[in-house]
């Protein structure tokens, strides 16, 4: 329905050739805003209403003290969730107002748009199972440590205060836990945070709209190429501005093995698109101080040019 809509926005209404780059960027643009803000609404109104059942002190005892088995959990959840970077966020937030510890909310957030069914499916037809196995294990590895090495930081102070765990006017009304007071106290967390970060949903959603409409991915592809042992941060330096799901970058990232790139190289540009994009630290930014998010995608982006190199040796021996 969301991307019935937007051809006929473009298309129709508008009347602009959907592959030329500025009607690509548009139909991005509009099909992207709109899935998103309704996920947002959607994933958080029924996390909050979910969290109207367990306390949030409960669901910190469950997570608190467990090192890296709350890691684990948390990074087997995201796998199992077919979320891209931004669409996973919703839960990320509603973990942090439960009380969940940073770094396992982290490891959520990390592995939900690295690894899910669709992409296993997609993999294993161009790949082989062999290098899909390795890649679901490196993106649990990724989660996992990632999240740890986050939760070792200590930077809980650097979520923004309408962030952290506590008691919200919207709470207050649900304390009946009637089942309409359930509901309102989901949609009124909905609006709440959403009201903090639609502008910077939109405004990160247009950078990632102008990248794919006026970034050709030849160019991408001829920049890899030509940068030899570097190429693996190159990869996920070129990657991590872009946007997309894994279903659109595991063709990219197969063109790119197919033309001679490393098999490190391309699934680590793979990796960097999926978990981290421009509009995904927007959507942070109101949520995240600008060090925690720094500190985020830098030792991201450190384990997946580890994993890259790792693969581009495998694949020579």
């Amino acid at each position: 329905m969301i991307k019935a809509f937007a051809d006929y926005l473009v298309v129709t209404v508008l009347r602009l050739d959907p592959v030329s780059p500025v009607g690509a960027a548009l139909h991005f643009f509009v099909y992207d805003s709109v899935k998103i803000l309704i996920l947002l609404v959607v994933m958080i109104s029924v996390i909050g209403f979910l969290r109207t059942y367990v306390a949030a002190e409960k669901i910190q005892r469950w997570v608190v003290g467990r090192g890296l088995i709350g890691n684990a959990a948390a990074a087997v959840f995201g796998a199992l969730t077919p979320f891209c970077s931004c669409s996973s966020i919703p839960i990320f937030l509603g973990f942090l107002k439960a009380g969940v510890p940073l770094g396992v909310a982290f490891s959520f957030l990390l592995t939900s748009p690295l690894i899910n069914e669709y992409l296993v499916v997609l993999m294993i037809g161009f790949f082989g199972w062999k290098i899909t196995a390795a890649y679901v294990f490196c993106g649990l590895f990724i989660g996992i440590g990632a999240g740890a090495v986050l939760g070792r930081l200590r930077l809980e102070d650097q979520i923004l205060p309408s962030m952290r765990p506590g008691i919200s006017p919207a709470a207050a009304s649900a304390q009946a836990y009637s089942m309409i007071g359930r509901v309102r106290y989901g949609l009124l967390e909905a609006m709440s945070i959403l009201r903090g970060i639609w502008l910077w949903v939109l405004l990160g959603v247009a950078i990632g709209a102008l990248i794919h409409g006026y970034v050709p991915e030849s160019m991408i592809q001829s920049a890899i190429r030509h940068t030899g042992i570097l190429s693996v941060p190159i990869a996920v330096i070129a990657g991590t501005p872009l946007y997309g799901s894994c279903a659109s970058i595991v063709p990219v990232a197969v063109v790119l093995f197919q033309k001679g790139i490393p098999l490190g190289t391309a699934l680590a540009f793979m990796m960097a698109t999926s978990a981290l994009s421009l509009p995904e630290a927007f959507l942070l930014k109101k949520a995240l101080s600008g060090r925690l998010i720094a500190t985020f995608f830098l030792v991201t982006v450190c384990g997946i040019v580890i994993i890259g190199y790792v693969f581009n040796a495998l694949s020579v021996l």
